[in-house]
């Protein structure tokens, strides 16, 4: 081969990690086939909030004819278990099974609590509607078993999430983190923008055959995906022999752990600034369609497009983030210079209603979901650098336990607030209201965040300073 062919070929192979989205989170250890193939169970969890959320939600209360509170309260009640993420990782931690393992157990048995959840799912929504022979049993039954179904489903997808992201932290070197989790979020995404469209199609034509059918394939499927996800990813070097002793601070208790995490420097602040920002970002979730169709009367296809922006300004916030945090940009500050994307994405939203501008509304969405993305990477990626290596369980679950219950109460608060507003300030004036709330919000989170990239900055620059007179 002459060197004008050879160079060529050079060329071409190296266009593939120049221009790949995410190749460069591989590393000689972690190769990109196996960090994709790990990123699996980000898919299974995308789907599984789509059925919860988007899904079932609707076949529910339209189709079943469900009671709207009583389905509410159902898809409420995963977020129970997301206190309790903290307390997950922490076991991970410390946990050493006879095989070597810290990791794989916990993914393990959260993928098997989410199949059971969804297999029995169907069959308890049909007694909970009363539907066909299930209509002489009782309604308690329905009732119970539905919950139990949910309960069981949200268990499953937040002890497979945290402990996920706690091995894949112990996979990637320090220096790839950024780009992992900004991989990581990004499968997420995709997995609920490819779920809604197949799930949608599988139940067009509606049935109670067709749905035991699509929600038991959704359990199937989550089962095969995370089983692929696992398969060779941790190492078995932690293999304990019977009877030998156990490892120091292998016996410390939660609560003496979560004391010790807590005692480190600016964790609170830390989780105050993830859980005002999140509130600030997610609040919104169940008003910008209601608000596109009330205030700007926007059509159903119109407000449906929305969803799709917002998670498309997401994506692109957990690039952009990838691509500078890989870079060594602090994460404090990514956080930070997300919410204040949002005070101005925002204000647009709230500008259109004046206005009646339908591109600025649009605009305002895809800022929203791009600052969204820039806060969440920058405070996942600040949890895992800061977390001590036998702590990465329990720092990644304290975020997902904040980040998840500050949403679902963000979520609720945004509804009942928009309700208790309408009547004295009318329609337009009620979601004005709830997004100014936002804005508020979101100068909080800069008042809690900000401090913390100041004083990494200024630690930085310290021990700059201090090489360059040692050197000197």
């Amino acid at each position: 081969m002459n060197n004008s062919k050879r160079q060529g070929m050079t060329n071409w192979a190296s266009l593939g990690p120049r221009f790949l989205p995410f190749a460069d989170a591989a590393s000689a250890d972690l190769p990109l086939s196996r960090l994709l193939r790990l990123s699996l169970f980000q898919i299974s969890f995308g789907m599984a909030v789509v059925m919860l959320v988007g899904t079932l939600n609707r076949v529910m209360i339209v189709e079943l004819k469900v009671p709207a509170h009583l389905v509410a309260l159902m898809v409420a009640l995963p977020l129970l278990v997301a206190p309790f993420r903290a307390l997950i990782g922490f076991r991970s931690d410390r946990h050493r099974s006879e095989l070597g393992w810290r990791r794989v157990p916990y993914i393990w048995m959260g993928t098997l609590v989410q199949f059971g959840g969804f297999a029995i799912m169907p069959f308890a929504l049909l007694v909970l509607a009363g539907a066909g022979q299930s209509a002489q049993a009782p309604a308690w039954i329905g009732q119970l078993g539905a919950a139990m179904a949910f309960l069981l489903v949200g268990a499953g997808m937040h002890t497979t999430q945290t402990v996920g992201l706690a091995l894949a932290t112990d996979l990637a070197p320090a220096h790839k983190q950024p780009q992992v989790v900004g991989l990581m979020y990004v499968m997420q995404l995709l997995g609920m923008i490819a779920s809604a469209v197949v799930l949608a199609e599988m139940l067009s034509d509606f049935s109670p055959g067709r749905l035991i059918r699509v929600v038991q394939a959704v359990a199937v499927t989550t089962l095969v995906l995370n089983v692929i996800a696992l398969w060779k990813q941790e190492p078995r070097s932690s293999l304990r022999k019977p009877g030998a002793a156990r490892a120091p601070g292998e016996d410390e208790s939660f609560s003496a752990a979560w004391r010790h995490f807590c005692s480190g420097p600016h964790t609170l602040r830390r989780l105050l600034g993830v859980g005002l920002g999140t509130m600030a970002f997610t609040m919104q979730d169940v008003l910008l369609e209601p608000y596109g169709g009330e205030v700007l009367r926007l059509s159903v296809s119109q407000t449906t497009f929305l969803t799709a922006t917002l998670a498309f300004g997401g994506l692109i916030g957990f690039a952009a983030a990838s691509f500078v945090l890989g870079r060594g940009a602090d994460p404090y500050r990514m956080a930070c210079w997300g919410a204040v994307v949002g005070l101005p994405a925002f204000a647009a939203v709230m500008g259109a209603s004046s206005l009646q501008s339908t591109a600025l509304f649009v605009g305002g969405v895809f800022f929203i979901g791009l600052g969204g993305g820039l806060f969440a990477h920058g405070t996942l990626t600040a949890s895992m650098q800061t977390a001590p290596p036998e702590q990465v369980g329990l720092a990644l679950g304290a975020w997902g336990a904040v980040q998840a219950s500050a949403a679902g109460l963000a979520i609720a608060l945004g509804g009942i607030l928009r309700d208790l507003l309408a009547a004295p300030l009318g329609t337009t004036d009620a979601y004005v209201g709830v997004y100014g709330l936002e804005q508020m919000m979101l100068l909080g989170t800069l008042a809690a965040m900000w401090p913390l990239a100041q004083k990494k900055r200024t630690g930085h620059q310290g021990a700059r300073a201090l090489q360059d007179k040692v050197s000197a």
